[in-house]
C-alpha cells in the first residue's frame, strides 16, 4: 500500500527515508518540502538525491489533491475546488485580512447533516476524509496562491466532529508539522455533544463554533434534522462543559433567515437560552443557494434588530462579513456547479 506523505509526521518520514536506504537526516529534509515548502512534486525536492525521488514517486502518494478549478472575488477571497485520485471533489477558500489569511478547509466529501439551507447538503456524503487530506486542502492552497497561511477554519463540507479520528488528527499535523497553533484553529460543528466533550478533553486550545441557527427545537429540528435530534438543552450542556474544561470562549453562529428565525421574539429567546456560556454570537446573514429558493437574506433593518436585542442581555454579538458572493461562496456551491457540468459533459 502506497504512504500519504501529507499525513505523515517528521519521525515517520524519517522511518521512510531509512527504508529506502537513506540516512535519517533525509526524512527531516522531505517533511521540510513538504509541510514548510509546500512542495507539490518530486521534482521541486532538488535536495533530495535523485534514486530517493525516484523511489518515493513509486511508493507514496503526492500530492493529495490537484486543483481542478479556481473562482476569484475582487476582495482577495479565492475558491478552489480539488480533485483526489479516486475523483472525490472538495472546496477550500483562502480568506485574506488585514492582520491574518484564514483557509477555510473541508473533512468529508459531501455532508450527511442534511440542513435545509446548505448548498453541501444537496449532494449528500460521499466518503470521509483522511487526516492528511484535511491538512493538504492547506498546503494547496499555500502553494497555489504563494500566500502565508495564519488561520484555519473547519467550516467547509462536511461535519468535523463525524469525522472525528482525522480531524483531530489533522488538527496535530498541522500544529507539529505545518507550525499553525491551534489557538489559531477553529472548528465548526452543528452540535454533537458527546463529541465536543471529547474534544474538550484532547489538550488542543482550538476555538470551537456551534451552529445553532434556531433558538428553540422545533424549529432547530426543522432547519437541520440530523443536529436537531439533539436537544438546545443537552447541547447547550455540552457547550457549558467545553467552555468549563477549556477556559476558552466559544462561539455560537447563527444564520439569519428572512421571516423564519430573525425576529425580535426569536433574538429575546436565543439570549436567554445561551445566558451564563462563554460565548459570544456571530450572525450570519443568509448568501443565496441555487436550488434552496425559499430561503432569503433579511433587510438590513431585522439584522440590526436582531443584533440590537442580543446586545441589550449583555450578549457579545459579531457579524460574519459577507464575502466571495462571486466565487460561488456559500460551501458546496463551487462543487456542485462541478457535478452538475460533469453529468452536462457525459451526457446525463
Amino acid at each position: 500500500m502506497r504512504v500519504n506523505l501529507v499525513g505523515s509526521t517528521t519521525e515517520e518520514l524519517v522511518a521512510l527515508a531509512c527504508e529506502c536506504g537513506q540516512p535519517a537526516y533525509r526524512g527531516r529534509q522531505l517533511a521540510g518540502w513538504v509541510y514548510g515548502k509546500s512542495a507539490r512534486s518530486f521534482d521541486e525536492m532538488t535536495s533530495l538525491p535523485a534514486a530517493l525521488r525516484a523511489a518515493l514517486a513509486e511508493g507514496t502518494v503526492h500530492p493529495l489533491w490537484n486543483e481542478v478549478r479556481r473562482s476569484a472575488s475582487t476582495d482577495g477571497t479565492t475558491k478552489i475546488l480539488a480533485e483526489a485520485a479516486d475523483g472525490a471533489r472538495v472546496e477550500c477558500v483562502f480568506l485574506p485580512y488585514s492582520e491574518r489569511s484564514s483557509v477555510c478547509v473541508s473533512t468529508q466529501v459531501g455532508c450527511a447533516m442534511d440542513c435545509a439551507f446548505c448548498a453541501t447538503a444537496m449532494g449528500g456524503l460521499s466518503r470521509s476524509l483522511c487526516a492528511g487530506e484535511i491538512v493538504d486542502q492547506v498546503l494547496l492552497v499555500r502553494a497555489a496562491l504563494g500566500a502565508a497561511v495564519t488561520h484555519v477554519v473547519y467550516m467547509g463540507m462536511g461535519e468535523p466532529l463525524a469525522n472525528y479520528a482525522q480531524t483531530v488528527r489533522s488538527i496535530r499535523l498541522l500544529a507539529e508539522e505545518v507550525g499553525i497553533s491551534p489557538r489559531r484553529i477553529t472548528v465548526s460543528t452543528v452540535g454533537i455533544p458527546d463529541a465536543i466533550r471529547r474534544l474538550a478533553g484532547e489538550g488542543l486550545p482550538v476555538t470551537l463554533a456551534v451552529s445553532l441557527h434556531a433558538p428553540d427545537d422545533a424549529l432547530r429540528h426543522e432547519l437541520m434534522p440530523v443536529a436537531g435530534a439533539h436537544s438546545l438543552d443537552s447541547l447547550l450542556r455540552a457547550c457549558r462543559d467545553w467552555t468549563q474544561t477549556t477556559r476558552r470562549r466559544m462561539t455560537f453562529e447563527y444564520l439569519l433567515l428572512d421571516g423564519i428565525n430573525d425576529s425580535a421574539d426569536q433574538a429575546r429567546e436565543l439570549a436567554r437560552r445561551i445566558h451564563g456560556c462563554l460565548a459570544n454570537v456571530n450572525i450570519i446573514p443568509y448568501n443565496h443557494v441555487e436550488g434552496r429558493g425559499h430561503f432569503h437574506r433579511p433587510r438590513r433593518a431585522a439584522i440590526e434588530a436582531f443584533k440590537r436585542e442580543l446586545e441589550r442581555a449583555g450578549i457579545a454579538v459579531t457579524e460574519r462579513l459577507r464575502r466571495g458572493n462571486p466565487v460561488s461562496a456559500a460551501c458546496g456551491q463551487l462543487r456542485n456547479e462541478s457535478v452538475e457540468g460533469r453529468k452536462l459533459e457525459d451526457g446525463c
